[in-house]
């Protein structure tokens, strides 16, 4: 199941009236938002109530720790989320890093100049070359794979690094412990 998040910017006091924007976090893209009726034909009328009557409160965190020895990352958020997803980091023969890092850049989409031009999608660079970002080995993800990267599931990586770019890198921590 594929879920798409949203962030609804209100402008003024009256916000039904179809003032502010909405922004699609699994894209970026924003959209002007609609009126009250074109909305609740769209929306479960929860949605459209929290969406228009409630201001988000923007996450002021997002804490990432990868468990090398388990093979999992735990993150969570300023917005309450709570996740836990499989990874694969560095297979026999590389290193993934451990210690504390914070982001440095984000991209959309970047390849690998070190290997092959391989696809790095949604890519968290914490440390020169290493980033937490996509793969589509997912059969893979749970045990050691990559070069010294953490790879993760294109949707969770997705979510991650929408995350990540709502808050910004210098509000995002990431940890790797063994």
């Amino acid at each position: 199941m594929k879920h798409t998040y949203i962030k609804v910017t209100p402008l003024g006091d009256n916000t039904h009236d179809g003032g502010g924007e909405i922004e699609l976090l699994t894209t970026g893209k924003r959209i002007p938002a609609m009126t009250w009726s074109k909305l609740a034909t769209k929306l479960s009328i929860g949605a459209v109530f929290a969406a228009l009557f409630f201001s988000p409160a923007k996450a002021d965190f997002v804490d990432i720790t990868i468990d090398v020895s388990e093979q999992l990352m735990y993150v969570q958020t300023g917005y309450g989320q709570q996740e836990v997803y499989p990874v694969s980091t560095a297979r026999k023969g590389y290193k993934t890093p451990y210690g504390d890092f914070s982001p440095y850049y984000l991209a959309k989409m970047h390849y690998s100049k070190k290997y092959d031009n391989a696809p790095m999608p949604h890519s968290i660079f914490f440390k020169g070359g290493y980033a937490i970002h996509a793969t589509y080995d997912i059969k893979r993800l749970g045990r050691p794979a990559s070069h010294g990267c953490i790879r993760l599931h294109p949707e969770h990586a997705e979510r991650l690094f929408y995350w990540v770019k709502e808050v910004g890198m210098d509000h995002t921590a990431i940890r790797i412990v063994p």
